[in-house]
């Protein structure tokens, strides 16, 4: 897990903007954006469920590749 290192700046007495390391926010940032990646994949996969498909063999076959 990703340790962080926030600090808080307040405005009258209550938490307004957090400020992080650098290299903690780009790897925060970039956590966030694989998430979003396999958040996407798994709703691609989900609507796509019921579609025909081929096996790798199958679509070799049908195109003509042999290795």
């Amino acid at each position: 897990m990703t340790q962080l290192h926030p600090q808080f700046l307040t405005k009258n007495e209550k938490p307004e903007f957090v400020v992080l390391p650098y290299e903690e926010f780009v790897n925060l940032q970039e956590r966030l954006e694989d998430l979003e990646d396999l958040l996407d994949l798994r709703n691609a996969k989900e609507l796509e469920e019921h579609e025909p498909s081929l096996s790798l063999a199958e679509a070799k076959q049908e195109l003509g590749v042999n290795t």
